[in-house]
């Protein structure tokens, strides 16, 4: 690789676009790139593309890449369906053979935050939601360490809880939501270990993978690290462990700052942000069909930007959203993606919340250079979010299209971020933002907060509604002064709440996503089928329980409501609690 590194930033330059321009997601000839990789995935055996490249091997991969090598030959390398199975029965193993089902150590009965639940089905809800963990923790068998060729997966010391469904390794920001249930579950030793698991990974690859297997190793997930170090030391005041790693921290913001930058030109003044941006080729292993059905759409030329634009939405975690899908002539297309050409909101706000707290790590850690230095650093992104991304007629953030110059004002809950972060120094901010949710008739939706207002089919717009965006919104208005403020993330927690709990009332499950287009019910759209688990929609309801647990009910929803007349009930609701009862 280092020798072809400046033909491969001069075609970057240029704007060439060809099979050779791109390196592939990683070096593995079975599982990121080759013949056999696409020969089984456009053979379309398996319902999820994902379901083969999660396959464990039964032999090492020079014995498979030699048997099918000879196989392809004798077929004039276009194999029949029935000799495909018969090969892959003979070299791969089921899904998920290399994991065992592990119950985390420090799982107890009753933990202390169920107490403040005051409903009693919301409780006992809670307590199904704790028993949880134990379904979703997972632990590697010593195979994975001892022959690492012989699997996607990449190996991790400790065991970890996964999201679930077809999500069978860790995910990096999902992991985060999980880590504030597990500490509400009392369950500290377990986010340790998969704290430990990620700066394991930071020290190998200089960077956190998306999730736990080796084709995802070239892009990233929104970075939280810094944040889930900070919510486990406030739970333990484990200064030891953050002496031990706080240059492995220090070297995961690097590989945003290094690797995913980019300069904004405003007036006479320049700017430094960041963006999601995967400068590698190829279709994505775990959708290889799909990517490589949708590139045929495209001129030959345009196909390697295609994919590396798909890998920087799934970067970004919102994979796939409007958000994205901005390009001409039909921006609802999923061809049309150009994730790299935006500046979001919600990554430069997650950058200044880390930048934040690393000088207030320092500090705790009598570094005050270094404390200093990331202080300055929060300062400059501060002046930068206010310069670049806000609209004080809007009152909300935007993404900054770096090719039009113009910001993205469709609403998406990631606009009010900075709010959720703690960055922005107008202390007016959240009565803005509260303006800025009527104005867009979010408070109208009384089953959650829409992920978007447009209607694509992607899994990140409408009618789709996600948990940890709940908590952007909600928690982003809760931190507030502004008793208005305070009340409608109150509103907006109950209505998530209700939805959530429904759900689970008919279904006896937890999903992903939720449609709130017709009374909340299990998400739709997107790449695959909606998954149950699920680990982040366990994390954000626990949260919002442990917050407003003694004001949550499980009954009727309030009726429908203009967005004045809500803001208006919401004040009086609140004003009525101040009185002595």
């Amino acid at each position: 690789m280092p020798g072809r590194t400046w033909e491969l930033c001069l075609l970057l330059l240029l704007g060439l676009g060809s099979q050779e321009a791109l390196p592939p997601p990683c070096e593995s000839q079975i599982y990121c790139h080759g013949e056999l990789l696409h020969q089984v995935q456009m053979a379309k055996l398996y319902q999820d593309d994902k379901h083969f490249v999660d396959m464990p091997l039964s032999t090492t991969p020079d014995r498979v890449l030699q048997s099918f090598d000879e196989l392809s030959k004798a077929h004039n390398h276009s194999i029949p369906t029935q000799h495909l199975q018969v090969f892959l029965a003979k070299y791969f193993q089921d899904v998920g053979q290399e994991l065992q089902a592990w119950t985390p150590e420090d799982w107890k009965d009753s933990p202390q935050f169920l107490q403040k639940i005051s409903d009693a089905k919301l409780r006992a809800w809670a307590g199904q939601l704790h028993q949880l963990w134990k379904k979703l923790g997972k632990k590697m068998k010593p195979e994975v360490l001892s022959h690492p060729e012989q699997f996607s997966l990449i190996y991790s010391a400790h065991p970890f809880i996964v999201p679930g469904g077809r999500f069978l390794e860790f995910y990096y920001w999902d992991s985060y939501w999980v880590m504030e249930g597990l500490l509400l579950s009392e369950m500290a030793q377990t986010v340790k270990g998969m704290l430990q698991n990620f700066l394991d990974l930071v020290k190998t690859y200089g960077h956190i993978p998306n999730g736990g297997r080796v084709y995802y190793l070239q892009r990233s997930q929104p970075p939280l690290l810094t944040l889930m170090m900070d919510r486990y030391l406030s739970h333990t005041n484990d200064t030891a462990f953050l002496q031990e790693n706080i240059e492995t921290l220090a070297l995961e913001l690097d590989f945003w700052t290094k690797n995913r930058s980019v300069s904004v030109s405003l007036g006479e003044n320049t700017y430094v942000l960041n963006r999601y941006y995967v400068p590698y080729g190829g279709p994505r292993p775990e959708s290889y069909s799909k990517d490589v059905e949708l590139a045929d759409t495209l001129p030959e030329g345009d196909r390697e930007t295609l994919w590396a634009e798909l890998k920087a939405g799934a970067e970004s975690g919102w994979d796939f959203s409007s958000r994205w899908l901005t390009g001409d002539p039909n921006p609802n297309l999923l061809s049309s993606i150009r994730t790299s050409k935006l500046v979001p909101v919600d990554l430069n706000a997650f950058l200044c919340q880390a930048e934040e707290l690393m000088s207030s790590f320092y500090a705790r850690l009598g570094n005050d250079a270094q404390a200093e230095k990331y202080r300055t650093l929060r300062e400059q992104r501060l002046a930068t979010l206010s310069a670049v991304l806000w609209d004080e007629e809007s009152g909300a953030w935007f993404d900054y299209d770096l090719d039009t110059g113009k910001k993205n004002k469709e609403f998406y809950p990631s606009n009010l971020t900075p709010l959720w972060a703690g960055c922005f120094s107008d202390s007016g901010v959240a009565d803005k933002a509260l303006k800025y949710l009527e104005d867009s008739h979010i408070l109208t939706y009384q089953h959650g907060i829409p992920t978007s207002l447009q209607k694509t089919g992607q899994q990140w717009d409408f009618p789709n509604a996600w948990a940890p965006l709940q908590d952007v919104v909600i928690r982003g208005l809760a931190k507030s002064p502004s008793p208005q403020a305070q009340e409608v993330a109150f509103q907006l927690a109950q209505n998530w709440i209700r939805t959530n709990f429904d759900v689970y009332s008919q279904k006896s499950a937890m999903y992903e996503k939720y449609d709130i287009s017709n009374g909340g019910q299990p998400g739709g759209g997107g790449e695959y089928e909606v998954q149950e688990g699920f680990g982040w929609t366990n994390g954000v309801v626990l949260m919002l329980l442990d917050r407003y647990g003694d004001r949550l009910t499980s009954g009727a929803q309030l009726a429908f409501l203009e967005p004045h007349c809500l803001l208006a009930a919401l004040l009086l609701n609140f004003l009525l609690s101040l009185l002595p009862r």
